[in-house]
């Protein structure tokens, strides 16, 4: 009678995952990439307490960092002006240098009148169309896309708030607000001599592209890849990869 024992047999690796191991990234480097994002990304809370850990310290003092969450965060509840204000006490350049900058906040301002207009029990229209006349109009004229969102906008006043179309009703989204908070943020870090996105955002773009690539050139590679940053979280890894190989958008920290 033949015993049955389970098997020991070490699966077999695949060749490109050993070319992995010999190139693998210091725990110093990965250090840096991590601090890089919190700085970027604004989690001034996280970054201390990650620089005191890894004994790194940021290219951006805390409490610049922190200043970048407040006028991320000031946008992201929908008050535009105290953005604006903090922004030009920040540096009055950034604005005045970049007008779709300045305008795309004007009209997220013009949005955020509109909305707290309709919703009032008067139904006082007059503040936004005020707005829109003194800030935006005069504006308008200098870029065809400027004419055409404030247009778009305008017409949140013309429609019912519960019978927009797609298009309309994506104005009064959050996302807007991100989107503006974002270009805001990057923005920030280009006058202050910083990249504009944090590193870790070009190098999956890179390494999606370059897998991408090897795919449609039919060479030998693993079934799945992950991002491997953590040699000690592979199996757990498949969740964070299939996040960061999205579009990289997160919800940054609010402190």
């Amino acid at each position: 009678m033949t015993s049955s024992t389970a098997s020991t047999t070490t699966p077999t690796r695949h060749p490109f995952e050993r070319r992995v191991e010999e190139v693998r990234p210091s725990k110093t480097d990965i250090n840096l990439v991590i601090m890089d994002y919190l700085v970027n990304e604004g989690y001034p809370a996280a970054a201390r307490k990650f620089a005191l850990e890894a004994n790194i310290q940021p290219a951006e003092d805390f409490e610049s960092i922190q200043e970048r969450v407040d006028i991320r965060n000031a946008i992201h509840r929908g008050d535009i002006q105290t953005a604006i204000e903090s922004i030009n006490e920040l540096n009055p350049q950034i604005l005045d240098t970049n007008s779709a900058l300045h305008f795309a906040l004007l009209r997220l301002q013009l949005v955020e009148l509109i909305r707290t207009c309709t919703s009032s029990e008067s139904g006082d229209i007059s503040p936004a169309l005020t707005f829109a006349t003194t800030q935006l109009a005069p504006r308008a004229p200098t870029n065809p896309e400027f004419l055409e969102d404030l247009e778009r906008t305008m017409a949140l006043l013309i429609f019912p708030p519960n019978n927009l179309s797609p298009p309309l009703a994506a104005l009064l989204e959050p996302s807007l607000r991100k989107s503006v908070a974002n270009s805001v943020n990057e923005a920030i870090l280009t006058s202050q001599g910083a990249a504009r996105e944090a590193k870790i955002r070009g190098i999956v773009r890179v390494r999606a592209w370059a897998e991408r690539r090897a795919r449609e050139a039919k060479k030998d590679l693993p079934t799945t890849l992950d991002i491997g940053l953590d040699p000690d979280r592979q199996a757990s890894n498949g969740a964070e990869d299939s996040i960061m190989q999205g579009n990289g958008e997160a919800d940054s920290m609010v402190t």
